[in-house]
């Protein structure tokens, strides 16, 4: 039967000792290989010298067991350390499965009986053992490469066991970050990180294993660090596989600098809009409601010489002139809810009620609990809150239709909470247009590291909840 040799160039190195072995050998090779370099080495101190050399690069190194100088477990301990990225395949004349399962498992390609050797199986052989040293190198270039993005990374990077939520490995940046070595944090769960890990929500930790569709999960978490130190922290997290294995890689983004600094340009706008709204609302009460006003008693002394056919116009004009004054007072306290007396809030919040109920059909009804009045609660908390509670008041009149409104405020453990829910349309919120009103109620509620929630569905209505902690009454707006 004609054999199609394959004609690739290999470069083999034979380790034996036997003439006579290493004669059948070299047949079965050029039986099925056009023209392979056989180089020779006769014992394991001549195979050293020849390795040595580095003229030649072997693609496949064929060792016999029992050479004169070294043998058995040493001399396979001894060859995989000094050939540690070419094969070795083993030929030998003992049966000893033991020792061939331990071969192998060292890093040893094959063991091959020399009384069953053959030409086709020796080539097969061969091949096996170059192909799987090829991805076994680049299997090891990747995780090189793979390891090296990880321990150079500039940003913190952690790996951890979903199922136990043990630290697997951290890279340098992590243990700068957060001052913990690396031994520390082998000893930790990645929970021992949250800010209050006692309290770290289940489902915190189990949305870092929910992929988007590239991957990667997103999520915004407090984190403590060694010293104490509170840092705000952005988590991707993505499956990572080792040793078979699924882990959770997290790259940690530390936000907190940019959070202050975003609370600041937030806490600048909001403090000019307030400002403008105050001036306007006070140049209205002052100046415009003092003109209508003067207008009113002008017409007072005016009414006498009024005839009496024209009395009627005359009474018309005054009551359009006491309208006027009425929502102007009306618009000046929504602008400046704070500016004419020391209403506390729950008055202030009736007056926006009022003048919310004079001008929409929807029934308003209030629940406010008492306690609040006995917290210092700062005038920028109050401020906002009521701006927050205005701006949804405006848009459920302009597009909810809503029949009635449920507004509810009080403090739970110590938290400063306020629902607002009403009957209306509803809409679809994962689907619907952010607008600016929304965005400015979430802006308002983060500036005192708050929390927002919106509820709402087609023809459920809408609810949105608001929840800011009284540990501190004034937004933390100053770096550590």
């Amino acid at each position: 039967m004609y054999i199609i040799r394959d004609k690739k160039l290999y470069n083999i190195l034979i380790i034996e000792d036997n003439q006579g072995d290493f004669t059948i050998i070299e047949e079965f090779l050029q039986e099925h290989m056009w023209a392979p370099v056989i180089i020779r080495a006769h014992n394991y101190q001549q195979a050293l010298k020849i390795l040595s050399g580095n003229e030649v690069a072997f693609d496949v190194i064929l060792l016999d067991l029992s050479l004169p100088d070294k043998s058995g477990p040493d001399l396979v301990s001894e060859m995989l350390r000094k050939v540690p990225l070419c094969p070795v395949i083993i030929l030998t004349g003992y049966t000893d499965i033991d020792f061939s399962i331990q071969s192998i498992s060292k890093g040893i390609f094959d063991y091959l009986l020399k009384d069953e050797l053959s030409a086709v199986v020796l080539y097969k052989s061969i091949l096996y053992a170059i192909e799987r040293n090829k991805i076994i190198r680049e299997l090891r270039r990747s995780e090189k490469r793979a390891s090296d993005l990880f321990n150079l990374s500039p940003q913190p990077m952690l790996v951890y066991d979903p199922e136990t939520f043990k630290f697997i490995q951290v890279n340098k940046a992590a243990i700068d970050h957060y001052g913990y070595n690396n031994e520390e944090f082998i000893d930790m769960l990645f929970p021992d990180l949250w800010q209050e890990k006692d309290n770290v929500q289940t489902q915190e930790l189990y949305n870092l294993f929910e992929n988007e569709p590239g991957g990667i999960h997103k999520e915004k978490v407090t984190h403590r660090k060694k010293n104490g130190d509170v840092i705000e922290v952005e988590l991707f997290s993505g499956v990572v596989v080792m040793n078979g294995k699924d882990f959770r890689s997290v790259i940690v983004i530390d936000v907190t600098e940019r959070n202050l600094y975003e609370q600041k340009i937030i806490q600048a706008i909001i403090k000019t809009q307030e400002d403008e709204r105050y001036e306007i609302g006070g140049e209205l009460h002052d100046n415009v409601c003092q003109i209508i006003a003067a207008s009113q008693m002008s017409l007072g002394i005016l009414k006498p010489a009024v005839l009496s056919s024209e009395i009627a116009l005359f009474d018309q004009c005054r009551a359009y002139l006491t309208l006027a004054l009425h929502e102007i007072r009306n618009l000046s306290h929504r602008l400046a809810p704070a500016f004419f007396d020391d209403s506390n809030l729950e008055q202030t919040l009736n007056r926006l009620f009022n003048s919310f109920s004079s001008d929409d059909r929807a029934e308003i009804r209030f629940d406010y609990d008492k306690a609040i009045n006995s917290y210092d609660i700062s005038p920028e908390i109050q401020i906002n809150l009521y701006r927050i509670l205005q701006e949804q008041l405006t848009n459920i009149q302009k597009y909810a239709n809503a029949a009635s409104i449920e507004v509810d405020i009080l403090i739970h453990n110590n938290t400063l909470k306020m629902r607002v829910s009403d009957d209306g349309k509803g809409f679809d919120v994962n689907t619907a247009k952010a607008g600016i009103g929304l965005a400015n109620m979430r802006r308002r509620t983060a500036l005192f590291s708050g929390k927002f929630y919106i509820v709402s569905a087609p023809g459920d209505g809408c609810t949105i909840s608001i929840e800011i902690p009284l540990l501190q009454t004034k937004p933390n707006l100053q770096p550590a």
